[in-house]
């Protein structure tokens, strides 16, 4: 499912128990210097990640302040995000001009808070320019917190270079079968640098079989529920998406690779590294 760029006025762009991807919850925040966003999310764990700019958050009497220090977009610096418990009261305070995203999954004990400092922040960069696969992937909330998180992952994807493929070969994680795969429901926000750049996210929902496309623009948003999804960018234009996956059954992420295009696994430097770091 494609949702179009569009100001959601703050309010959830996909919400607590929706109807195609009910395990994720995604937001936008948009705030000036001083002005402040309350919100609390029963039934889902969250992280407050800013695209842009600078805030503090507060959360079970604990204070995280200074977090995410971007400029003009998400290629401006490093991301830093707050991990918020389930159904836990939580205040955002702009620090600066800011656009903050809201990343949620579905899960019922309530853990601790804490914070990811652009020092933590796990990275992988793996394909080639020659394979048109070459891109780099930050997690914020990676399997460097299996532990401290229940079955949320958050990371921020870019491609390397100016056009070319990413979440190739392709992939899915629809449907609970260990272990060979698991089910996490997806969501992507998308950027583009220039801005008025754009792409192709597909959707194969069977192997072989005809399957959707659609056309990304800068801030489209896609829910991923089931089947093979990779996507791309124009040539001569650089793709950004953040990506949230929230668990059926457990936090780590087994993808099924399409067998159609299994093979092209070998072809690729550096996947199988891709591939460990969700958990």
């Amino acid at each position: 499912m494609h949702i179009a760029p569009h100001d959601n006025q703050n309010r959830p762009i996909v919400d607590r128990d929706h109807p195609l991807v009910p395990l994720v919850y995604f937001n936008i925040v948009r705030l000036q210097a001083g002005q402040h966003f309350d919100y609390r999310t029963p039934g889902y764990e969250t992280c407050v990640v800013p695209a842009t700019g600078t805030v503090t958050v507060e959360t079970m009497g604990q204070t995280f302040a200074d977090i995410g220090h971007r400029g003009v977009d998400v290629w401006d610096g490093e991301p830093e995000g707050v991990y918020v418990p389930t159904d836990t009261a939580t205040r955002i305070t702009a620090r600066t001009e800011t656009e903050v995203f809201i990343a949620g999954a579905q899960y019922t004990e309530t853990l601790r808070p804490f914070a990811v400092r652009a020092a933590e922040i796990d990275r992988v960069q793996y394909g080639s320019d020659d394979t048109k696969t070459h891109r780099k992937i930050k997690h914020i909330l990676g399997a460097a917190y299996h532990d401290r998180v229940g079955r949320l992952l958050v990371s921020e994807l870019f491609t390397v270079g100016a056009g070319g493929w990413s979440g190739f070969p392709s992939h899915k994680h629809d449907t609970d079968r260990l272990p060979d795969e698991t089910r996490h429901d997806e969501c992507y926000n998308f950027r583009f640098r220039p801005d008025y750049g754009s792409g192709l996210q597909m959707l194969q929902r069977v192997d072989n079989e005809p399957g959707e496309a659609y056309h990304i623009m800068n801030r489209s948003t896609v829910l991923i529920d089931k089947g093979y999804h990779p996507c791309c960018v124009l040539p001569g234009y650089e793709m950004y998406y953040f990506t949230i996956l929230g668990g059926q059954s457990q936090r780590s992420l087994k993808q099924h690779f399409q067998p159609t295009h299994a093979a092209q696994m070998h072809t690729i430097p550096g996947i199988m590294d891709m591939v460990a770091k969700f958990k």
